[in-house]
């Protein structure tokens, strides 16, 4: 899959005594240093780019989570994949803008 795609990620990490929007946030600082375009939204995060791409910063979320104090992490991931063709988050959000 060389064209782009569009994967959300949501993390919900829990863990005793941890602060999970702290690790949330640490989720997020991953996906911003990755380099890929991204949405934060109050549910998810959406990010544009390659398939591959986004699926190793995805790894790299849930890593970073477990090094921030996570036991555990509930993670749903949606995606749009359209053969042959570009997904862009601007397209199916520019008129709300």
């Amino acid at each position: 899959m060389k064209n782009k795609v569009n994967i959300s990620l949501q993390v919900l990490p829990s863990g005793k005594g941890i602060d999970p929007y702290k690790i949330v946030d640490t989720a997020i600082s991953v996906i911003a240093r990755s380099g890929l375009l991204y949405k934060v939204c109050p549910f998810e995060t959406v990010m544009e780019g390659d398939y591959d791409s986004i699926m190793e910063t995805i790894k790299k979320v849930h890593e970073a989570c477990l090094e921030e104090g996570a036991d555990s992490i509930f993670a749903n991931v949606k995606m749009q994949i359209v053969k042959d063709k570009d997904v862009a988050i601007a397209d199916k959000t520019a008129k709300y803008n």
